[in-house]
Formats: C-alpha cells, sequence, structure tokens
C-alpha cells in the first residue's frame, strides 16, 4: 500500500433496504477496503450475499446507510445526482453480466454512447473506440449489430464501451455469467490484460473461482462481512 490515499476506499459501509416493518437485517455490515490504482481484486461469495450491492456503492448507483465511500479522496455519497453521474460517466466503467448493448446500434456505435455524454480523455472518441475494437479481435466486426455477434463478443463490445473514456476504475459484476467456458476464459484473461494495459483499477464480483484467482486480490464476502478469500 503507497503512503498516498488510495484510488477508493470505503469506510466502515453498512447498507439495509427499509421493508413493510421497517429496517431489514443489514446487507453489509461493517465494510472497509482501500483499493489501490492499477489494482485488480476479485469479491465472491454465495448467491444473495451482497456482492452487487457492494457493487453498487462503488459505483455510486447507490449510497450507503451509513459509513463514508471515497473515490480519490472524495466522499461520493455527499455528491448530488448530477455530480455523481459525472463521475460514474468519466471515472467509472461498468460491465455487467447482461451486455445491455443496444441492439439497433453497431458495436462501434456502441462503443461511442458514454462520449455523446462527456467526451473520452485523452485521444478522439472514435479512433480510440476503433483501437480497442481491433485490440479484443474485433477489428473486422465494428458494423456489426450485436444480434450479429455471439455471446463472448458481446461482452468485449462492452468492456470496450466501459473503457472508451479512459476511466480509473472498472467494475465488473458477473462479467462471465452468461458466458461458455471458452469463451468466459478468453473474457478473463482479456479483463487481465485490460487492467494491466490501461492502467484501470479493476474490481469484479463472482461465482468462479478460477476467475477470481486471476487477480491480484480475492475476498469473500459472507453475512454482510468483507475478509479475505479463497483463491482456489
Amino acid at each position: 500500500m503507497s503512503s498516498e490515499a488510495p484510488l477508493l476506499e470505503l469506510v466502515d459501509v453498512s447498507k439495509h433496504y427499509e421493508g413493510p416493518e421497517g429496517a431489514a437485517p443489514p446487507v453489509l455490515r461493517g465494510v472497509s477496503l482501500g483499493v489501490e490504482a492499477g489494482e485488480s481484486l476479485a469479491i465472491v461469495g454465495p448467491s444473495g450475499c451482497g456482492k452487487s450491492t457492494l457493487l453498487n456503492l462503488i459505483g455510486a448507483l447507490d449510497r450507503p446507510s451509513g459509513g463514508a465511500v471515497l473515490f480519490k479522496g472524495q466522499d461520493i455519497s455527499a455528491l448530488n445526482d448530477k455530480n455523481l453521474a459525472q463521475l460514474r460517466n468519466r471515472e467509472i466503467g461498468f460491465v455487467f453480466q447482461l451486455h445491455h448493448l443496444l441492439p439497433q446500434c453497431t458495436a462501434l456505435e456502441n462503443v461511442l454512447v458514454p462520449t455523446l455524454v462527456a467526451g473520452g480523455k485523452g485521444d478522439a472518441p472514435e479512433p480510440r473506440a476503433r483501437g480497442l475494437l481491433e485490440r479484443v479481435g474485433l477489428g473486422e466486426r465494428l458494423d456489426y449489430l450485436p444480434g450479429q455477434l455471439s455471446g463472448g463478443e458481446r461482452q468485449r463490445v462492452a468492456v470496450v464501451r466501459a473503457l472508451i473514456n479512459r476511466p480509473s476504475l472498472l467494475l465488473a459484476d458477473e462479467p462471465t455469467g452468461s458466458l461458455d467456458h471458452a469463451a468466459a476464459d478468453n473474457l478473463a484473461d482479456l479483463l487481465v490484460e485490460l487492467n494491466r494495459e490501461e492502467k484501470v483499477a479493476l474490481i469484479l464480483v463472482t461465482h468462479a473461482l478460477d476467475l477470481a484467482a486471476k487477480m491480484g486480490r480475492v475476498l469473500e464476502l459472507r453475512d454482510g462481512v468483507l475478509r479475505t478469500g479463497p483463491t482456489s
């Protein structure tokens, strides 16, 4: 760990939801975590343990019930909705189990959608989009619609879309869950390579321990508490 503030820091984070009779039992209890720039981290745990809830808090899609989520030293739970949306667009990339590509748009057009809100940092967005699609083996598929691509190819497009604005943090929620074994392996290796090449911090939640083991660190979420997890 460096002496500087980490890219991401969770401090005693808790989360509960209101039920018909008041607050339900907490999904997360006193979760603390630090993630450095460029690091890779897997979070594993049983279904329903709160992994996706935790990822939503990290990605500023939800707010904690208690504690603080700090991104580059700033408490993001204190930001208003407009500033949160800007943070998500510019600093955080998301990859979900289902690709959520726009069916009427080509692979290239889907990748460019986030740049319509806020232009990518550095290079002009279209050359970067073309270069990244080439990098992930889709250079010949730029003009294909999602329905013309395989499941693995659609997820690769989703990964490139998540990276187009040069985020500092990439979040992946069961990114290989809908893929067959070969496509899942290919995507896992691609995420590891892009984590290194793009120098983007990567946090993924997964049931797949073989995917988790490819990350620099593995943590397990169980009973609302985050602890060092299995690696095999």
